[in-house]
């Protein structure tokens, strides 16, 4: 699935599940809210933290998947289009980090 077709599955589901959009200061809140819920993932298992029992059971991919939604939302409602200017941003890292990293004596 491309990023069109990802928002457009996004906006038919607000439509046919959901009432109305969340207003877009309240979707920021709910974005902050999953990528906090990401970090927390990934800082106790692959960071120094240790992991809580409870955060054991936790689904990465669905954490990640709940930051997608929202973020689709708000392209939506703001009109913007992700695949427009993710393949814009995608060729701009191009040309500007195609060498910038292989260059990096940090990442040797």
């Amino acid at each position: 699935m491309n990023i069109n077709n990802a928002q457009l599955k996004v906006d038919n589901w607000i439509k046919e599940h959901g009432v109305r959009y969340f207003n877009e200061l309240t979707n920021m809140a709910q974005l902050t809210e999953e990528v906090g819920e990401v970090a927390r993932i990934i800082a106790r298992r692959y960071g120094e933290q240790s992991e809580k029992e409870s955060d054991k059971g936790k689904d990465l991919g669905e954490e990640l998947a709940d930051v997608l939604f929202v973020v689709l939302c708000l392209a939506n409602q703001t009109g913007v289009n992700l695949q427009e200017s993710f393949d814009k941003k995608l060729d701009l890292k191009t040309k500007r980090d195609h060498d910038r990293h292989h260059n990096n004596q940090k990442l040797k």
